[in-house]
């Protein structure tokens, strides 16, 4: 899990390279899923909030850089 603190210190770029990771681990995970293969499904809603959290973050950076 990724805390915030920690996802504010870095830059846009770093940021949207952590977000490109979790995308690819979502999609690996949901294969995964479809085939019975992952017994633990909390990974899928942790994968989700930490997406979200990156992209809201890059949002506000982006905001603040408008300025």
């Amino acid at each position: 899990m990724f805390n915030n603190k920690f996802l504010r210190k870095k830059s846009i770029k770093e940021l949207k390279n952590d977000l490109y990771d979790l995308l690819k681990k979502r999609i690996s995970l949901y294969l995964q899923l479809s085939s019975k293969k992952l017994n633990q499904t909390h990974l899928i809603k942790l994968c989700k909030r930490n997406i979200s959290k990156i992209k809201t973050i890059i949002f506000e950076k982006k905001k603040i850089n408008e300025k």
